[in-house]
C-alpha cells in the first residue's frame, strides 16, 4: 500500500471552508484523512509543508495543448510537465486541435494520450459543427459519453444564428454544458489589437468592444430560449460583463470566466508592436481590467483560466498584424491568481477557489476540495517565494508571455495526482 503524509502545512480547501494548519493522510491514492493520523498509519513518504499552503490540485478551464497534433506525444509531454509545474492537475481543452474533436474517437484518444504521460489529466470539450466550419452539427451525445465536459466551437464563432440555436437546443436535451467564447465574426475580421487610441496610433486593424458584445448578447437570447447550461469563456470588456451580470440575475444558467492575464493588463501596458502582447480577445481599456477585477470580486466571474496556447517562437517573430495571436499561461496562472488576493481585489480563499472548486462545478466533476475519500490531486505551494519566469523556469515548447522577464510571487514545490508526486520531476 502506497502511504504518503503532508505535514505542517496550511490547508486551503475552500468548498470544505477549511483554512488553518492541518496534516493531510494519504493512502492507496486517496485522502484518508485531515489533522490526525489515522490508527497504524506508517508512512512511506513524508512532505514537510512548513510555512506552504497545501490546496486541491488547480483545475484551467482553457488550455491547448497542442494534442492531438502532428508530434503529440512529444508535445503533449512538454505541455502537461508545465501544467504539474504550476500545479495544475486538471485541463480542460477546447475542440480546435488537429484533427478536431468532432468524433468521439479523437476525445478518447486525446485523453488517452494524456493518461499514458502519466502527469495532468485532460478534459476535452467536443466540437458543437464538424470542423468547426459553424455548417454540420456533431454528435454531441456521443462526445459526451466519450467524456467531453461540454461542446463549443473553440476560437470559430458560429456565424449562423439558426446553426447555433439548433446546436444548442441538441445540447439542452441532453443536459450538455455549451462553452462559447464570444465574437462575431464580420466585426472580429483581421482585427489584431483593441479598437481604441492604441490602435488609432499604431495604424494596426482593430476589434471594437462590439465584437465580443454583440456576441454576447445573441448567445444569452439563444441560451434562454433554449435553456441550455452555458459558460462563457475569455472575457475582456465591462459591458460584455454588465449583460451577463443582468442575465445571472435572471437567473439564466450561465456563468462566465476570463483569462489570468486580462485581469492584469490593458492597452495602455503595451509596448507597441510586441507580439508577446498579443493575445485573442486583446487587452482592452483599464476601465475593462477594473470591471473584470470587480466581476471577480461580486461572482459574476467564477473562475481564472490560463488560456494557454503554446506557440513556436517563429510564429511570434513576423509584424505584429501577422504574428500569432496567444500566450503562455500554465507555470503563471497560479501566480497572477494569487497576485489578485495581494491587491485585494479577492481573499486567498476565494483566489483558490477560482482555480479549483469553482472550475471543477463548471465541469461537473467531484473534483477541487481535498475530503476524506477523495483522490489525493493536491498543489503545495510557497507564497512568499519570488522567482522569475524566463526560457529557463518554462517547461511547455513556448515561451511567448507578456510576463516574460518579470518576478513573480508564489511558486509550487510539489504537485500531487492521485497520490503520486508529479512534481518536482524524479
Amino acid at each position: 500500500m502506497s502511504r504518503l503524509e503532508i505535514l505542517n502545512g496550511r490547508l486551503l480547501d475552500p468548498l470544505n471552508n477549511i483554512d488553518g494548519v492541518s496534516d493531510v493522510f494519504i493512502e492507496n491514492g486517496r485522502v484518508i484523512a485531515i489533522g490526525t493520523a489515522p490508527d497504524n498509519f506508517d508512512a512511506e513518504t513524508q512532505i514537510n509543508a512548513e510555512g506552504k499552503i497545501v490546496c486541491p490540485g488547480l483545475i484551467d478551464l482553457c488550455a491547448r495543448v497542442r494534442s492531438p497534433g502532428a508530434d503529440s506525444a512529444y508535445a503533449l509531454e512538454k505541455e502537461l510537465r508545465s501544467a504539474v509545474a504550476g500545479g495544475i492537475t486538471r485541463l480542460v481543452c477546447p475542440p480546435d486541435t488537429m484533427p478536431v474533436i468532432d468524433m468521439p474517437a479523437t476525445a478518447l484518444l486525446e485523453q488517452d494520450l494524456a493518461a499514458d504521460a502519466g502527469l495532468a489529466r485532460i478534459h476535452p470539450i467536443g466540437a458543437m459543427t464538424r470542423k468547426l466550419e459553424g455548417l454540420l452539427l456533431t454528435d454531441m451525445a456521443m462526445l459526451d459519453e466519450a467524456g467531453c465536459v461540454g461542446v463549443g466551437n473553440a476560437l470559430k464563432p458560429i456565424a449562423d444564428t439558426l446553426v447555433l440555436r439548433r446546436a444548442m437546443q441538441y445540447a439542452s436535451t441532453y443536459d450538455i454544458k455549451v462553452f462559447l467564447t464570444p465574437f462575431d465574426p464580420y466585426l472580429l475580421g483581421n482585427g489584431c489589437i483593441h479598437e481604441g487610441a492604441l490602435s488609432t496610433e499604431l495604424g494596426l486593424p482593430s476589434i471594437p468592444e462590439a465584437a465580443e458584445t454583440v456576441a454576447v448578447a445573441r448567445d444569452l437570447a439563444l441560451i434562454e430560449t433554449a435553456g441550455v447550461r452555458a459558460h462563457i469563456h475569455l472575457l475582456s470588456s465591462a459591458r460584455a460583463l454588465e449583460m451577463i451580470q443582468h442575465a445571472q440575475s435572471r437567473n439564466l444558467p450561465v456563468t462566465a470566466s476570463v483569462a489570468a492575464h486580462h485581469l492584469h493588463i490593458c492597452e495602455t501596458d503595451m509596448p507597441h508592436f510586441d507580439p508577446n502582447f498579443k493575445v485573442l480577445p486583446p487587452f482592452r481599456e483599464a476601465e475593462d481590467r477594473q470591471a473584470l477585477r470587480d466581476g471577480i470580486k461580486n461572482g459574476v466571474i467564477s473562475s481564472v483560466c490560463s488560456d494557454h496556447q503554446s506557440r513556436g517562437r517563429d510564429t511570434k517573430l513576423a509584424p505584429f498584424s501577422e504574428a500569432s495571436s496567444g500566450v503562455i499561461g500554465l507555470q503563471t496562472l497560479l501566480s497572477l491568481t494569487l497576485r489578485l488576493a495581494d491587491e485585494g481585489v479577492c481573499s486567498l480563499s476565494q483566489a483558490i477557489a477560482l482555480l479549483t472548486s469553482n472550475p471543477a462545478r463548471e465541469i461537473s466533476i467531484d473534483s477541487g476540495h481535498l475530503a476524506p475519500g477523495q483522490a489525493a490531486d493536491i498543489c503545495i505551494f510557497d507564497p512568499n517565494e519570488m522567482w522569475e519566469l524566463s526560457s529557463d523556469t518554462l517547461y511547455c515548447r513556448g515561451n511567448s508571455s507578456p510576463f516574460i522577464g518579470q518576478t513573480l510571487k508564489g511558486r509550487v514545490s510539489h504537485t500531487l495526482i492521485d497520490g503520486q508526486l508529479v512534481y518536482p520531476f524524479s
